[in-house]
């Protein structure tokens, strides 16, 4: 165990609460006062801490997630529902019926299931963006769908194949955590740049580079007006 500790660098007082918590699987007993700890367990606790320290899940819903990932029941599919559900915001007070969700998802033509958590928090934020006195255009809400629906079909064509149920149900959940704030982050890089480009205070901004630009990677991250 001390090893251990010095590979993932979490104290020892954590190591032994995650395993009291069950979130982090017992070793291989050797002998009476000593078991061996693998690769996996130094994966688990990585995980631990980007589910709680980057993602900022309490522990209580990274729990949540490790029983999922561990004991995955029924359909992949409602697996993956109920893992990233665990995921916030929290909605657990809300019910439908979700007006402006549902309006907005039939809309741009997704399948959804009311049940499903991210139904809620569509309702929620588009509620807030109503109350602030900006609603969802529908323009705005298919340029937004277009985008998100590319990056939605890059994620899941990733999704690994020889990792099993858990590899999968690892990915969704992760990709989802930790991904969000990039893609936040992104987007509002994306309005600097755009707005240094087209307002007449940053006359000298330079020119929009070309996706042909040589020994540059250019990711357009916008949206039309």
């Amino acid at each position: 165990m001390s090893e251990l500790v010095e590979r993932t660098g979490v104290p020892l007082a954590t190591v032994k609460f995650y395993l009291r918590q069950r979130m982090l699987p017992p070793g291989e007993a050797v002998s009476a006062t000593r078991a061996e700890y693998g690769e996996e367990h130094v994966r688990r606790i990585a995980l631990i801490r980007a589910l709680s320290e980057v993602a900022g899940l309490p522990l209580s819903r990274v729990k949540d997630v490790l029983d999922l990932i561990d004991h995955p029941d029924g359909e992949l599919f409602d697996a993956l529902g109920s893992a990233v559900a665990a995921l916030p915001p929290y909605l657990e007070e809300a019910q439908p019926p979700y007006p402006r969700a549902e309006a907005a998802i039939a809309s741009i033509g997704q399948v959804y299931d009311e049940r499903y958590t991210a139904v809620a928090q569509l309702e929620r934020a588009l509620e807030a963006v109503e109350a602030g006195g900006i609603p969802m255009t529908d323009e705005r809400l298919h340029v937004y769908a277009e985008h998100l629906r590319a990056m939605a079909e890059y994620d899941l064509s990733r999704m690994p194949e020889d990792g099993g149920r858990e590899g999968a149900l690892g990915y969704a959940v992760l990709g989802t955590a930790l991904y969000d704030p990039v893609v936040a982050a992104l987007r509002r890089l994306a309005h600097q740049d755009v707005a240094a480009r087209r307002l007449s205070a940053a006359p000298d901004a330079p020119p929009a580079p070309s996706n042909h630009d040589e020994g540059h990677v250019v990711v357009t991250f916008g949206a039309r007006k």
